[in-house]
C-alpha cells in the first residue's frame, strides 16, 4: 500500500502493520508532520508524471463487513448450582448463539463451472466435422476396404441392412477363366464363335471386364485381336449393373471374323 504526506508531498509505501500503532497516523520522515495516512492510502501508484494521491473522505459512515470467513465457538459457562427458590417469574434461557462450528470457506477457483451452450455448441460441431472427415476418408479408399478379406464382408452386410448397394470394384486377377472354346459360327460364313466359362474368385462382386481375344498361328504370331466391352457380351444392362456376383461363374459368348486356316491358337485376357 501507499500513502502521501500532505506537507511535502513525499509518497511512501507502508505494510499494514504501520497502521494500528496511531489508528491510521503516521510522521513523515522527511518534513516531520504527523498526518492520517488512511487519507490518501492507495494499494497502487497512478500512472507517473503524478503529483498527489487521491484523497478519501474520511467522514463516512463505516462501511458493512458482510464476509464471514470464520468466528469461533463461544465457550459454555459451567453450570453453577444455586439454592431452589420459590418465585413467579420464568427463567430467561441464555442465549446459545450462533454455531460456526461447520462452517467452511470455499474459494472462488474451487467452485465448478457450468458448461456454456456455446461449449457444447462446439463440441458438436466438432464431431460433425470428425465424422465427415472419417466418410471422405472412406469413399476415397472404398475400392481398397471393400476388397479387404475383414472390412469388407462387415460392410457389406451394414450395406444390405440399410438397403443400399455397393459400388463394383474392379480386379480382373481374380477372375478364372475355367473352359474355352471355339467352332464355327452357325450363321456366318466367315464367322467364328468363341465362348468361355468364367468365374469369379473375389470375396466381392465386381464388374463384367474388358475382354481381349487374340488369334494367333502356329509360329505364335498375331493374327487378331479384338477387345469386347461389357455391353457387347451382356446384352442385360439390369445384369451388367449387378455386376458378377462374389464366386460367381457366367459364360461369355464373343462372335469374331475367321482370320483363315492360319488360326490355330487363341488367347483371353481381363482388364
Amino acid at each position: 500500500m501507499y500513502t502521501q504526506c500532505p506537507e511535502c508531498l513525499t509518497v511512501y509505501k507502508l505494510e499494514a502493520e504501520q497502521l494500528v500503532p496511531a489508528c491510521g497516523c503516521l510522521r513523515c520522515g522527511h518534513c516531520d508532520t504527523v498526518f492520517n495516512a488512511l487519507g490518501t492510502l492507495s494499494a497502487h501508484l497512478p500512472p507517473e508524471p503524478f503529483t498527489r494521491l487521491a484523497e478519501h473522505a474520511l467522514d463516512q459512515a463505516p462501511p458493512l463487513a458482510d464476509v464471514a470467513v470464520f468466528r469461533p465457538r463461544r465457550a459454555t459457562p459451567e453450570p453453577v448450582e444455586e439454592p431452589l427458590e420459590t418465585t413467579s417469574e420464568p427463567a430467561v434461557a441464555e442465549d446459545a448463539g450462533e454455531d460456526f462450528s461447520r462452517l467452511t470457506f470455499t474459494p472462488r477457483f474451487a467452485k465448478p463451472r457450468r458448461r456454456s451452450w456455446r461449449t457444447a455448441a462446439w463440441v458438436a460441431v466438432c464431431m460433425v466435422l470428425v465424422v465427415g472427415l472419417g466418410m471422405q476418408l472412406a469413399w476415397a479408399k472404398r475400392d481398397a476396404l471393400i476388397a479387404d478379406p475383414t472390412v469388407g464382408p462387415m460392410i457389406e452386410t451394414g450395406c444390405a441392412f440399410l438397403g443400399c448397394r455397393l459400388p463394383l470394384v474392379s480386379a480382373p486377377e481374380r477372375l478364372r477363366l475355367l473352359a474355352r472354346d471355339v467352332e464355327k459360327h452357325p450363321s456366318v460364313n466367315d464367322g467364328l464363335l468363341i465362348t468361355a466359362s468364367v468365374r469369379n474368385d473375389a470375396a466381392f462382386a465386381q464388374p463384367y471386364p474388358v475382354v481381349t481375344i487374340v488369334l494367333s498361328d502356329a509360329d505364335g504370331k498375331h493374327l487378331a485381336m479384338r477387345r469386347f466391352q461389357p455391353e457387347d457380351y451382356v446384352g442385360d444392362a439390369s445384369a451388367r449393373a449387378r455386376g458378377l456376383a462374389a464366386g460367381a461363374t457366367t459364360a461369355m459368348v464373343f462372335e469374331v471374323q475367321d482370320p483363315g486356316q492360319k488360326a490355330v491358337a487363341f488367347a483371353f485376357t481381363f482388364d
